[in-house]
């Protein structure tokens, strides 16, 4: 199956209630002064094998709502998407791995969680501990890691998951420029397969070794999408 990504008019809101506090769909409908806000609106994107796309903006402007939207992770309020290949994700330093354990049990943990079989997601675990390069630290608990090592190890996770389409947040900013070189390595082969990457952040030039094409969001809407230079050359003095 080709990896493929086709979103047609996609929304995604969120309640709050009077503190502004963000409430579940359940505690939305029982709460009679919830207020609506559009996280993004009328989105319309296709993205097809082989592409890697940068999502570039301000905070605040629905990045990391719409890898969340490709990713599954929330549905859309509108609209349609629909994600061919499997999916991988690096979406934040904090989510999924578990302080107590160590890096080698959360890779186990994680590998198992994405639908791997236990034996094989054990016998994988040396593998990621290579690919991280964190050596012994591999066999200590996350909760003395910095958050560059959280993300070595989320991203080596990935990497070794067989992900058609990658997924990558702000989290990938964490990492240090030797193993960005590692992660881009990963993400052209990848594209060169035929997969899919997608890439949001604020350090362009960590996006730009896995990212031809740029699409600009505003506000919770698609704004610009072209050639990767020209979308980010015409953002950047406006940003500034």
């Amino acid at each position: 199956m080709a990896a493929s990504i086709e979103i047609q008019g996609a929304g995604v809101s969120f309640h709050f209630d009077g503190q502004r506090r963000v409430l579940s769909p359940t505690l939305a409908r029982m709460h009679p002064r919830r207020r609506r806000t559009w996280g993004l609106r009328h989105v319309d994107l296709r993205v097809g094998p082989g592409e890697g796309v940068a999502l570039v903006g301000p905070t605040g402007a629905g990045k990391s709502t719409l890898l969340q939207l490709i990713a599954g992770i929330v549905g859309p309020d509108e609209g349609t998407v629909r994600v061919a290949g499997r999916v991988g994700t690096l979406l934040a330093i904090q989510a999924g791995p578990t302080s107590r354990l160590t890096g080698r049990e959360n890779a186990e943990l994680l590998s198992v969680l994405d639908g791997v079989p236990r034996t094989r997601a054990a016998a994988a675990a040396d593998e990621v501990k290579e690919l991280t390069g964190l050596g012994e630290s591999f066999e200590l608990p996350l909760s003395s890691y910095s958050q560059g090592m959280r993300a070595r190890l989320g991203f080596a996770v990935v990497a070794r998951s067989g992900a058609d389409v990658l997924l990558l947040d702000e989290a990938h900013e964490a990492l240090d420029h030797e193993f960005r070189a590692v992660m881009a390595d990963h993400a052209r082969g990848l594209l060169r397969r035929g997969g899919i990457v997608i890439a949001a952040g604020h350090d362009h030039a960590a996006i730009a070794p896995m990212c031809e094409r740029a699409v600009l969001l505003r506000g919770g809407a698609v704004v610009d999408d072209g050639p990767f230079q020209r979308v980010v050359g015409d953002y950047v003095p406006a940003a500034a």
